[in-house]
């Protein structure tokens, strides 16, 4: 007789007491069901998933031999048995596999799968190890009887085991960041592991206690764990180092709050290293509030009085800054910094990836003392991908770049795609992917300096990557230096990242002082994103994530600057070139604006664009998109971001919320080493931490948080219908992403993930954006067919004055 699982069974799996103790672990069956290639996925922000939209209904039905299953507009695929030995599932590429597990009661259980995309436990969505790494360990929710896994393909096979929870909570040190000491020092510092609630109620009264060998411990107040999760947690560490190098030992104990006894114990190794040897360095991330880290190779020192520079290096696929900084000697007066992507894989150096960057860029120069004139990037593979898209976003934070094996783009080596026979609503959506577009952003690294290496017979990253890039930059540049290495393939030792040539380039260039610079040639896709180079800022577009352009000269004695513009509503120069005191005059587009009053604050002149004319104005309303706040929805995932999910609705909407929120979380540790705070609308303070970004998970009536700070949205989500000013659609199966500004902010955003109903809800549920290059506009609006309608909020954020595609019925 065939299952039925409902909605309410999800409901029903966080609300059951657990027994996890003197049980043992559930086995993995001998056979599972397969089936190939069911999604039309890619790189794309709406992929086609039938599993996933079958789901969502309540008549949701377990498969067995011979089922079919069609994908809109596609082949029909049919459901086979296959063999499972040593707990490895063989799903075919792009596939799914269901698994039955028997469990004699309602239980929690460990599940540690990998190799898999990700997995639906008894119909809520789990982050899997697409990767492999080994520490995704996740405290999952048994029914009593049968329970329904479905595992997504990975990048190969998926090995399934269950394990038994040692206690209500209990520590993971499998995917720890720690850092390194330094000898004799002492240290108040950071790190972070997992810890697993291996409950079905929300924990909130647990400790973190880490002591450095035999000194004091310090506790650390671990945050609300949701039922059935796992979060990584950062705690604080303070000790002093032994005057010797080696390992010293950090003891970690989980306790309750007022409970003697712990949960949980564990026993990890700090290493003790020399002030001059290569080391790891903890911070606390901006994006979430995570930890993460560095690596430093110590710059040997100098007699020559210079303050050091800096050497940004960036690794490739599957490496890490450990492993990329171990690449390095250390060099006479330049410091060489490695940071992480967040992950070995991470974002490509995009989206968080890129922040990553920035955020070790601003750690490092300040605690090292850098020279800012005497910054440079490099990288290699994907870190050479990284360069280049760092590099020509932001031209004006390095004296030379040095992209080995490097790709280009998402679209040259990563496989998106620009579609000729787009639709104007999904040209919208493509068109939030204009940050990761390197070629359009090229011709800022017009007075960079450049050194391009690769191997002539790299069989990951073709040579044509290479030969792209100086075709480009042999259009305009006249400062940069290719080499192709003779029978050199993708990674041919240290050599292909410690290339003497390289750093002999980097010590002949230095950034120019601000004031010394005459010309500036910028582009950007998103002020967001980037808006400065040298003194001049592209504030805010004409129209949203299309390139915009500016070419401007300085002249101090005429206190006048000189410039053409394309696709700019509103730009701002500094007038740091300037003597203070007496008015400046701006040529801008074949227009004089005369006599503009030199500032009482800020020195720095706002122009902006009203028709054909352009005007000098006050600084403008933090109110308005600018480089502060201006979209997309991705942009929400950062800024110290909190996920909200509902309780308002049916105990199925309720329960998704939930789940959904949880999930994202896990895709965000996972992909980012991230940790989010994930609380009820009923806990959630909307006065509290203004200046936090946050995510409902939910619609208006479901999440309580959507009134205090989406009700005077211009997109409001109902039960059943969307409406975006006058314009309603109505369906229940219509999904909504949406960001606003948050209500009471100069800086912060909110962001939505909506649906009209549980089927639009859940099919929100695989979008993948925490993936690299992926973009979708300030709201988009979509069902199992594709996009209905997306938009871009005007630069006063209103709707009225941006712009807006619908599909045609």
């Amino acid at each position: 007789m065939m299952r039925l699982i409902s909605n309410a069974i999800i409901v029903f799996a966080l609300l059951f007491s657990p027994t996890w103790a003197e049980a043992a672990p559930p086995t993995v069956p001998s056979e599972v069901l397969v089936v190939p290639a069911v999604s039309l996925g890619g790189r794309n922000p709406l992929p086609i998933d039938p599993i996933a939209a079958s789901l969502a209904s309540p008549e949701w039905q377990a498969p067995k031999v011979g089922d079919k299953l069609t994908i809109s507009g596609g082949p029909t695929r049919i459901w086979t048995a296959s063999p499972v030995k040593d707990g490895t599932l063989a799903i075919p590429p792009g596939g799914f596999a269901y698994m039955p597990v028997k469990s004699d009661a309602a239980r929690v259980v460990v599940l540690h799968a990998t190799g898999n995309g990700m997995v639906y436990v008894n119909g809520e969505p789990r982050v899997g190890d697409i990767y492999g790494n080994g520490y995704v360990r996740l405290p999952v929710a048994l029914r009593e009887g049968v329970n329904d896994f479905l595992f997504a393909a990975g990048r190969g096979p998926a090995k399934v085991a269950f394990l038994e929870p040692k206690a209500a909570a209990e520590l993971d040190g499998g995917d720890a960041t720690l850092p390194d000491l330094r000898v004799g020092v002492l240290a108040d510092t950071v790190a972070a592991l997992p810890v697993r609630n291996c409950t079905t109620e929300i924990a909130a009264d647990l400790v973190l206690e880490a002591t450095i060998g035999d000194q004091k411990p310090t506790t650390t107040d671990v945050p609300s764990l949701l039922p059935a999760s796992v979060r990584k947690v950062g705690f604080r560490l303070v000790g002093t180092a032994p005057e010797a190098a080696g390992p010293m030992p950090l003891r970690i104990r989980l306790l309750r709050k007022g409970k003697p006894e712990p949960l949980d114990t564990l026993e990890l190794k700090l290493q003790v290293v020399k002030p001059e040897a290569t080391q790891r360095r903890t911070f606390i991330s901006d994006i979430d509030g995570s930890v993460q880290y560095y690596s430093l190779v110590p710059a040997k020192p100098t007699t020559d009085g210079k303050k050091p520079g800096l050497v940004l290096t960036l690794h490739g696929a599957s490496v890490e800054a450990a492993g990329q900084a171990a690449c390095y000697p250390p060099k006479p007066g330049m410091h060489i910094v490695a940071a992480t992507n967040r992950r070995p894989f991470g974002f490509d150096w995009e989206d968080w990836g890129r922040l990553d960057a920035l955020e070790v860029l601003s750690h490092a120069s300040r605690d090292l003392g850098t020279d800012p004139r005497r910054t440079y990037l490099t990288g290699h593979s994907m870190g050479g991908h990284g360069t280049w898209h760092i590099g020509v976003t932001f031209p004006d934070r390095f004296a030379a770049i040095a992209p080995s094996a490097g790709w280009v783009s998402m679209w040259s080596y990563a496989g998106m795609k620009k579609d000729p026979n787009s639709t104007p609503e999904r040209e919208l959506v493509l068109r939030a992917s204009g940050p990761s577009d390197t070629l359009a952003l090229v011709r800022n690294l017009v007075s960079t300096g450049v050194y391009v290496l690769h191997g002539d017979q790299d069989d990951n990253v073709p040579v044509d990557q290479a030969r792209t890039m100086r075709r480009e930059l042999a259009e305009f540049h006249s400062n940069f230096v290719y080499r192709e290495q003779p029978g050199a393939g993708h990674w041919w030792g240290n050599a292909c990242v410690d290339w003497p040539p390289i750093f002999e380039f980097f010590a002949n260039h230095e950034l120019p002082e601000r004031a010394a610079v005459k010309r500036v040639e910028f582009r950007t896709a998103n002020p967001r994103v980037s808006a400065d180079c040298h003194w001049l800022r592209i504030e805010a577009q004409l129209k949203a994530f299309l390139i915009s352009k500016a070419e401007f000269t300085c002249d101090a004695e005429k206190r006048s600057f000189r410039g053409t513009t394309e696709n700019i509503a509103r730009l701002s120069l500094d007038l740091t070139p300037f003597t203070p005191g007496k008015p400046v005059s701006v040529v801008i587009d074949g227009q004089t604006v005369e006599d503009i009053a030199w500032p009482k604050g800020e020195a720095r002149v706002w122009l902006v664009r009203d028709g054909d004319k352009w005007a000098a104005i006050p600084k403008p309303s933090a109110d308005m998109k600018g480089p502060h706040r201006n979209g997309a929805f991705k942009d929400v995932f950062r800024n110290r971001v909190v996920f909200v999910y509902a309780t308002k609705g049916t105990p199925a909407e309720n329960a998704w919320a939930l789940a959904k929120a949880r999930y994202d979380a896990e895709v965000f540790w996972y992909r980012g080493n991230g940790s989010i705070d994930v609380i009820a609308d009923t806990a959630f303070d909307p006065k509290a931490e203004p200046n936090r970004n946050v995510v409902l998970y939910g619609r208006a009536g479901m999440n309580a948080a959507w009134k205090p700070l989406l009700e005077t949205s211009p997109v409001q989500v109902t039960s059943g219908a969307v409406k975006i000013e006058e314009r309603v659609t109505k369906g229940d199966s219509l999904g909504v992403l949406l960001v606003r500004p948050r209500p009471g902010s100069d800086t912060a955003m909110v962001g939505a993930v909506a649906g009209t109903g549980m089927l639009g809800l859940r099919a929100t549920e695989r979008l993948p954006y925490f993936a690299s290059g992926i973009g979708y506009p300030d709201w988009t609006v979509f069902d199992a067919r594709g996009v209905v309608g997306a938009g871009y909020f005007g630069n006063d954020w209103k709707s009225a004055n941006g712009e807006s595609a619908w599909r045609k019925e």
